[in-house]
Protein backbone atom coordinates (compact mmCIF):
# COMPACT_ATOMS: atom_id res chain seq x y z
CA UNK A 1 0.00 0.00 0.00
CA UNK A 2 3.02 2.47 0.97
CA UNK A 3 4.03 2.07 -2.75
CA UNK A 4 1.33 3.39 -4.30
CA UNK A 5 0.75 6.22 -1.53
CA UNK A 6 4.48 7.26 -2.90
CA UNK A 7 3.27 7.08 -6.28
CA UNK A 8 0.73 9.94 -6.00
CA UNK A 9 3.05 11.99 -4.40
CA UNK A 10 3.26 15.67 -6.13
CA UNK A 11 4.42 19.00 -5.53
CA UNK A 12 3.13 22.51 -7.13
CA UNK A 13 5.22 24.76 -8.92
CA UNK A 14 4.64 28.50 -9.44
CA UNK A 15 6.00 31.81 -9.67
CA UNK A 16 6.35 34.18 -7.00
CA UNK A 17 4.92 37.14 -8.62
CA UNK A 18 2.79 38.02 -11.82
CA UNK A 19 2.24 41.73 -13.35
CA UNK A 20 -0.52 42.58 -15.41
CA UNK A 21 -2.37 45.58 -17.20
CA UNK A 22 -5.51 46.65 -16.18
CA UNK A 23 -8.08 45.38 -18.63
CA UNK A 24 -6.32 42.63 -20.13
CA UNK A 25 -5.83 38.86 -19.36
CA UNK A 26 -3.96 37.70 -16.85
CA UNK A 27 -2.36 33.91 -16.49
CA UNK A 28 -1.28 32.76 -12.74
CA UNK A 29 0.79 30.52 -13.45
CA UNK A 30 0.41 26.76 -11.53
CA UNK A 31 1.84 23.39 -12.50
CA UNK A 32 2.07 20.02 -10.96
CA UNK A 33 5.07 17.76 -12.16
CA UNK A 34 5.11 16.73 -15.39
CA UNK A 35 3.25 13.32 -16.29
CA UNK A 36 0.70 14.52 -13.17
CA UNK A 37 -2.85 14.51 -14.29
CA UNK A 38 -4.75 16.99 -12.22
CA UNK A 39 -8.01 15.99 -13.75
CA UNK A 40 -9.35 13.96 -10.86
CA UNK A 41 -8.11 16.24 -8.30
CA UNK A 42 -9.75 18.97 -6.51
CA UNK A 43 -8.20 22.88 -7.44
CA UNK A 44 -9.01 25.30 -5.50
CA UNK A 45 -8.07 29.04 -6.00
CA UNK A 46 -7.67 31.60 -2.99
CA UNK A 47 -7.08 35.75 -2.87
CA UNK A 48 -5.89 35.69 0.57
CA UNK A 49 -8.53 33.57 2.48
CA UNK A 50 -11.19 33.80 -0.01
CA UNK A 51 -12.24 31.09 -2.19
CA UNK A 52 -12.59 32.40 -5.47
CA UNK A 53 -12.50 29.27 -7.79
CA UNK A 54 -13.09 25.69 -7.00
CA UNK A 55 -13.04 23.04 -9.64
CA UNK A 56 -14.23 19.34 -7.98
CA UNK A 57 -15.36 15.82 -9.91
CA UNK A 58 -15.85 18.07 -12.89
CA UNK A 59 -17.65 20.98 -11.34
CA UNK A 60 -16.29 24.27 -11.00
CA UNK A 61 -17.61 27.46 -8.79
CA UNK A 62 -16.86 30.72 -9.04
CA UNK A 63 -17.24 33.35 -6.38
CA UNK A 64 -19.44 36.34 -7.20
CA UNK A 65 -17.32 38.98 -8.54
CA UNK A 66 -14.78 36.75 -10.62
CA UNK A 67 -17.98 35.38 -12.23
CA UNK A 68 -17.16 34.46 -16.14
CA UNK A 69 -13.68 36.04 -15.56
CA UNK A 70 -11.98 33.21 -13.38
CA UNK A 71 -11.39 29.79 -15.39
CA UNK A 72 -8.89 26.84 -15.51
CA UNK A 73 -7.18 26.01 -18.78
CA UNK A 74 -9.37 22.36 -18.77
CA UNK A 75 -7.20 21.07 -21.75
CA UNK A 76 -4.31 21.71 -19.78
CA UNK A 77 -5.81 19.51 -16.59
CA UNK A 78 -4.24 16.15 -18.60
CA UNK A 79 -0.49 17.70 -17.90
CA UNK A 80 -0.63 19.01 -14.89
CA UNK A 81 -1.37 23.10 -15.39
CA UNK A 82 -3.69 24.18 -12.67
CA UNK A 83 -2.94 27.33 -13.85
CA UNK A 84 -5.51 30.22 -13.12
CA UNK A 85 -7.20 32.69 -16.32
CA UNK A 86 -7.95 35.73 -14.91
CA UNK A 87 -9.69 37.93 -17.73
CA UNK A 88 -10.66 41.99 -17.27
CA UNK A 89 -8.13 42.60 -14.85
CA UNK A 90 -8.86 45.06 -12.25
CA UNK A 91 -7.17 47.10 -9.74
CA UNK A 92 -9.07 45.34 -6.76
CA UNK A 93 -7.55 42.10 -8.14
CA UNK A 94 -4.12 42.93 -7.13
CA UNK A 95 -2.44 40.90 -3.97
CA UNK A 96 -1.98 37.33 -2.83
CA UNK A 97 -3.52 33.98 -4.63
CA UNK A 98 -2.78 31.15 -3.46
CA UNK A 99 -3.37 27.77 -5.44
CA UNK A 100 -4.79 24.61 -3.22
CA UNK A 101 -4.53 20.92 -5.40
CA UNK A 102 -6.14 17.95 -3.12
CA UNK A 103 -5.42 14.29 -4.15
CA UNK A 104 -6.79 11.99 -1.45
CA UNK A 105 -4.91 12.71 1.50
CA UNK A 106 -2.74 14.66 0.26
CA UNK A 107 -3.14 19.06 0.03
CA UNK A 108 -0.20 20.99 -1.40
CA UNK A 109 -0.30 25.22 -2.27
CA UNK A 110 1.95 27.46 -3.94
CA UNK A 111 1.39 31.35 -3.68
CA UNK A 112 1.20 33.85 -6.45
CA UNK A 113 1.56 37.70 -6.23
CA UNK A 114 -0.78 39.39 -8.77
CA UNK A 115 0.52 43.04 -9.49
CA UNK A 116 -0.67 46.18 -11.37
CA UNK A 117 2.31 46.52 -14.08
CA UNK A 118 1.32 50.77 -13.83
CA UNK A 119 1.70 50.88 -9.97
CA UNK A 120 4.63 49.19 -10.11
CA UNK A 121 6.16 51.85 -12.51
CA UNK A 122 5.22 54.82 -10.12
Amino acid sequence: MAESRVHTQFKLTSKDNVEADVGKEVTLPCHLPPDTSAVAMTIRWFKETECIYLHKNGQVRERSGYEGRVSLITQELERGNVSLKLRDFRESDTGDYICQVIHGEQKEEAAVGLWDREEIRE
